[in-house]
């Protein structure tokens, strides 16, 4: 397994890097790296990293999560409430319909395998989106209309969402009653989790307060394993509550980390932040590589033309919702066409859940996944490129912001 981590950061590091060299967005190269020295290519990597990229893959998506909530002002939150709000389900719904009225024409699926099919590709990459938006938050780029916060709200939101979908979707394809409940654990999963990961920033701020008044701390290296223990933990009550609690683990970690940036001293959250950046350097590695290694390319060639076209009208469907959530907001045309831009690319739940109708025995199973594989190729880099040259002509600059080192 040594041998293949490091194949994955030396062989992503050279493609990530010589994608930068001639102007493409570093991720680019990171998935091409997975797809070249993946099991369905040049098939470089131990088995047993594979068993385990799953996690790894979360641990990755976890880091990224942390540093999310630490840039995050409690205030401007307050402000995006609303259209965050519809950000985290609309765009997704206006998604699957399309894929709803659009896979029977093109693909001959009936309604149900085509939801099961929206359900999948619906989702929004929180790996792609939310390390961009953290950028355009330390660099002062649309904070004042608070555009990256209002998008990282709403990518937060929008998986648990498409996720409950799915596995309603996927139940119904096999056979299976749908319970009303399914629908009512969306809210509280957010709810829960967003109410749980508060409670312990709290409880974890007031502890350190606490410990300074005996002189006793933590240092800021010991506390950012202290933190990332914890989002472990969260992750575990996950899946401990599961079918008996609806609760969310990755927003808990976004806001257990917004509450500790609002409970602590600036300098602390400056140094945790700029640690947290430093991880991040070897986990967008590992994440993206890891990806692409799960992308088997022959499902795209199976995938065909019309997946394609029904991948980009989707995405136009798509691109209407995120419209219809920014109306009645204050955000001017060039900010609404940025928040189009930067909710299209897909990787991560994609690659988690695009396998599970070919392991459930659908017959759709396998074109599911050849369209997942597609659409992780096709708008992963799409939306990366354009969110990365468009955001200095779309957003505004803030030059009172300076840039975090």
């Amino acid at each position: 397994m040594l041998t293949s981590l490091g194949i994955v950061f030396v062989v992503g590091m050279l493609l990530g890097g010589l994608a930068e060299r001639i102007g493409l967005p570093r991720i680019i190269g990171l998935l091409i790296s997975g797809i070249v020295i993946g099991p369905y290519a040049l098939n470089w990597l131990d088995p047993s990293l594979l068993n385990i990229s799953a996690d790894l893959r979360q641990l990755a998506l976890i880091i990224i999560l942390i540093k999310a909530g630490l840039s995050l002002d409690l205030s401007d939150l307050k402000q995006v409430g609303r259209p965050a709000i519809m950000m985290s389900f609309i765009p997704a719904s206006f998604e699957m319909i399309g894929y709803i009225l659009l896979a029977p024409l093109l693909l001959g699926l009936d309604l149900i395998n085509a939801a099961v099919l929206g359900a999948v590709l619906a989702a929004v990459s929180p790996a792609v989106v939310v390390p961009r938006m953290v950028y355009l938050l330390e660099h002062g780029y649309g904070t004042k209309q608070s555009v990256p916060q209002l998008i990282m709200a709403g990518a937060s939101c929008d998986d648990i969402f498409v996720i409950v979908l799915f596995t309603t979707f996927a139940n119904m394809a096999q056979g299976g009653a749908v319970h009303w409940l399914d629908f009512i654990n969306i809210p509280l999963s957010i709810l829960f989790g967003i109410g749980g990961g508060a409670l312990l920033g709290f409880l974890l701020t007031r502890i350190l307060t606490w410990l300074e008044h005996f002189n006793r701390t933590f240092n800021a290296d010991q506390l950012v394993l202290l933190i990332l223990a914890l989002s472990f933990l969260l992750m575990a009550v996950e899946k401990h509550l599961s079918g008996f609690l609806p609760f969310s683990g990755l927003l808990a970690i976004v806001a257990m980390a917004v509450v500790v940036r609002a409970k602590s001293r600036k300098p602390l959250i400056a140094s945790l932040s700029s640690k947290y950046g430093h991880l991040w350097v070897g986990a967008e590695i590992l994440l993206f590589v890891l990806v692409g290694a799960a992308v088997n390319i022959h499902y795209t060639l199976q995938a065909g033309p019309a997946a394609l076209v029904m991948i980009l009208s989707a995405l136009v469907i798509r691109s209407i919702g995120v419209w219809v959530c920014m109306q009645g907001t204050h955000l001017n045309q060039r900010e609404r066409l940025f928040c189009i831009v930067a909710y299209l690319p897909k990787a991560t739940v994609q690659a988690a859940i695009g396998s599970v109708p070919l392991a459930m025995g659908l017959a759709s199973g396998q074109l599911i996944l050849s369209v997942a594989v597609l659409g992780i190729l096709v708008t992963a880099p799409l939306g990366a490129i354009l969110i990365d040259r468009l955001y200095p002509r779309l957003l505004a600059h803030d030059p009172k912001i300076k840039v975090s080192e």
